[in-house]
């Protein structure tokens, strides 16, 4: 079989799941990691003979993305704020949302003063990393509840060649030195179980609950839990950083204002919806 009939196979078996331009991305994806071939290359090398291995490798493909199973898990990485991430079902898929936080962050950190920065469910540490590629004055270190989290964070940490303290606790229970971080950052589970109908497959089915859901009569549950931590862990003049539910903007706010926080600011992300917020500690 030639390289552009493999194309036309892996088209046809996917029409009707995913919208033909995705389907299009994914066979790229998949080529230029599986195969070493560039968007450019598939076009000039259409005719290349593809071997029995090959073919059997894109059936697979074919099978689990016909489940939903998100391309970044089926092919284990996945790039975030230009960077390498190895992924899998053990923690959420980095979204843009979170790299418009990263870059926030960023905007207003002070490169030339050694910084000691916190991240709290860092899942595949996407962004402890980001940040300690980018502020190489920064002392960073990133807590998870999963240790399988927290030992795909450590092996991001190492293929892009940065240092993580990293920390196996639940924040619901933690308790750390007073006064020692300069940022808090937290990307915590913070989707009610009432909005998980409006969630797609690739997410519910196949993602970790666990760093997703709340209960619906608690759903600032660990936005709390990271706020009175924070008033002990912060520097004063500190700044705590989270992603947020886009419905939850004003209550998340309110939390913050009534617990020694100032200068609260709401941020949307890139579709409008209100996703960040930044305060300072008192």
């Amino acid at each position: 079989m030639q390289l552009k009939s493999l194309h036309n196979f892996f088209q046809n078996g996917l029409l009707g799941y995913y919208p033909k331009g995705e389907i299009t991305s994914f066979f790229h994806r998949i080529c230029e990691q599986h195969l070493g071939l560039k968007r450019i290359d598939v076009h000039l090398k259409a005719d290349t003979i593809i071997t029995t291995q090959t073919f059997e490798y894109f059936e697979s493909v074919i099978s689990r993305l016909l489940t939903y199973e998100p391309i970044q898990y089926i092919l284990g990485t996945t790039s975030f704020f230009g960077l390498d991430f190895k992924v899998d079902e053990n923690v959420l898929i980095p979204r843009p949302e979170t790299e418009e936080l990263v870059a926030w962050i960023l905007k207003y950190a002070n490169t030339n003063t050694p910084l000691k920065i916190l991240d709290i469910g860092t899942g595949s540490g996407c962004i402890g990393i980001s940040l300690a590629k980018q502020l190489p004055n920064a002392t960073v270190s990133v807590l998870d509840v999963s240790p399988a989290a927290l030992e795909i964070a450590q092996y991001n940490a190492q293929q892009n060649a940065v240092q993580l303290t990293c920390i196996e606790a639940n924040v619901l229970e933690w308790s750390t030195t007073a006064h020692t971080f300069d940022i808090i950052v937290s990307n915590p589970p913070y989707v009610r179980e009432s909005e998980k109908e409006r969630m797609a497959p690739n997410v519910l089915d196949h993602e970790p609950h666990l760093a997703l859901f709340v209960d619906n009569d608690k759903p600032l549950v660990f936005y709390e839990a990271i706020v009175a931590l924070s008033k002990k862990a912060l520097k004063k003049q500190g700044l705590l950083y989270f992603e947020i539910n886009e419905y939850l903007g004003e209550d998340t706010k309110a939390l913050l204002s009534s617990n020694d926080f100032e200068d609260v600011q709401l941020k949307t992300d890139i579709f409008g919806k209100n996703r960040m917020m930044c305060a300072s500690k008192r």
